[in-house]
């Protein structure tokens, strides 16, 4: 359940507490079992322990490549996905419309506010991922730019 690692009159002492059971605990001193009674009524935490599931990232760019294209590179190629998730509540572009970078692509309701979702590229819409009233969660792919 618990562990300690207590220091009594200079001796190291590993404690376990095992089950704690009303005013009395089971633990375990290094190694050697012990039951305890404790003056007052303990009160074991009903809280539950959170475990997050793993999040794709929110953007195209892979931190082990260079943020940079090179000069030959076609420019403002790539996905813009979602930062949060959401319902699509307008899609302030179509495909085939140029973008620039900061233009609103697309209006976002997480936590019952509006949030817009702007082009961190430049180029043509390539293709609309999304349609308004759906349902996206954070990395979703909502548009397509290419050159």
């Amino acid at each position: 359940m618990k562990k300690f690692k207590l220091t009594i009159n200079g001796n190291p002492y590993e404690v376990d507490i095992v089950s704690v059971d009303y005013n009395t605990a089971e633990v375990e001193v290094n190694g050697t079992k012990y039951q305890v009674e404790v003056d007052r009524q303990l009160q074991t935490t009903k809280t539950p322990k959170l475990v997050r599931s793993v999040v794709s990232p929110s953007t195209d760019i892979v931190p082990s490549l260079a943020k940079t294209s090179s000069p030959a590179a076609p420019k403002g190629v790539g996905t813009i996905k979602s930062p949060l998730p959401g319902v699509i509540l307008n899609i302030h572009v179509k495909e085939g419309d140029i973008v620039k970078v900061g233009d609103k692509l697309i209006t976002l309701e997480a936590m019952k506010m509006e949030n817009n979702v702007n082009s961190d590229k430049e180029g043509r819409i390539v293709s609309i991922k999304v349609r308004q009233g759906d349902s996206v969660l954070e990395g979703d792919l909502l548009v397509e730019i290419g050159s």
